[in-house]
């Protein structure tokens, strides 16, 4: 009986022993290297619009950059302040990025109570400047800014226009050309740039304010419309034949940039890692030429200009916000 007893508990001591090596060998090894999992990139918005479309290009390149896959993960609502909101508050550690947008990454915080600000975060570097613009689709006959202005001054209210949310460049274009036109439009605020094209092409909108390069890809898919005005200072090597606002008129200039960043508080060591491979992608002339195919307008800003650039746009967003707050109205 006690050599059975014996018996019994050796098994079971060899049984405990072999079920807490593995255990304790986990618990032992020092951390791994950087990284040692897949990481995960923020889109703030919907499928099929610009930053959707880049975001997916670069995490094949940082795949390659970094080693490890990269998963993107749409989040989109509330102007892109949600997932703005899930990138600040995730764990900094390198395994979350995400684009921010302007200029919904600085206005959201100035009309409202967030969760998130442009200094929380780690920047990683700029990649992306597109222009706004104004589409509209093919079978409406307006052509000219001026012609869009004359019928909005006589039916008011019923120029709709799509855009990526309250506090975005489109809103906020929408508001500017109201004041130098004397017009009054209606917004319709959807998701992502995705949304408003399908907006437009079901002409369930009169106007989608969609950025240049978003409404060069779509056309190029087949979507049905076609550009009043760029706002650009200048027109855009990728939309030469498009006239700006400026040039019809309309004193207006506003773009989008997209750009990665973190939660604040990486270990240097990542950051310096996320920060190189970001430069080392902006410069690769493979990288180049597909963000040309897809009609992303590049311009890469290293940290510390991507800075620089947000807190001067900041600046002059909530002056504006002073003369002519943007938030819908009932």
């Amino acid at each position: 009986m006690n050599d059975h007893w014996t018996r019994r508990a050796l098994c079971a001591g060899i049984a405990a022993a072999a079920f807490a090596l593995p255990h304790l060998h986990a618990v032992a090894q020092p951390d791994a290297p950087y990284p040692a999992k897949p990481i995960e990139l923020i889109v703030a918005y919907g499928p099929g619009g610009g930053t959707d479309l880049v975001a997916r290009l670069l995490a094949r390149h940082l795949e390659k950059q970094i080693g490890a896959s990269v998963v993107v993960l749409n989040r989109p609502g509330a102007g892109g302040g949600i997932g703005f909101g899930e990138l600040a508050r995730a764990r900094p550690d390198g395994y979350t990025i995400g684009f921010i947008n302007t200029p919904n990454v600085l206005t959201i915080p100035i009309e409202r109570k967030s969760s998130f600000h442009w200094s929380q975060y780690d920047l990683l570097g700029n990649l992306v400047d597109d222009p706004g613009a104004f589409a509209i689709h093919n079978g409406n006959g307006i052509t000219t800014l001026a012609g869009l202005a004359a019928y909005a001054r006589d039916n008011p209210g019923a120029v709709t226009v799509g855009t990526t949310g309250t506090g975005s460049d489109d809103h906020l274009a929408m508001l500017l050309f109201e004041r130098a036109t004397g017009t009054r439009l209606t917004h319709v605020p959807y998701k992502g740039a995705g949304e408003v094209r399908a907006a437009a092409t079901g002409q369930q909108i009169v106007i989608g304010a969609i950025n240049v390069g978003e409404v060069l890809a779509y056309q190029k898919g087949g979507t049905p419309i076609r550009l009043l005005g760029q706002m650009s200072a200048e027109r855009s090597s990728l939309a030469p034949q498009v006239p700006t606002f400026k040039e019809q008129g309309i004193p207006i200039e506003l773009a989008s940039l997209r750009g990665l960043a973190a939660p604040k508080g990486l270990p240097e060591a990542v950051r310096r890692k996320l920060v190189d491979a970001v430069a080392a992608i902006a410069a690769d002339p493979a990288f180049k030429q597909q963000a040309e195919a897809m009609y992303a307008p590049l311009r890469y800003l290293a940290p510390a200009a991507y800075a620089a650039e947000l807190q001067a746009t900041e600046a002059g967003f909530r002056k504006l916000w002073g003369e002519m707050p943007w938030q819908d109205k009932p």
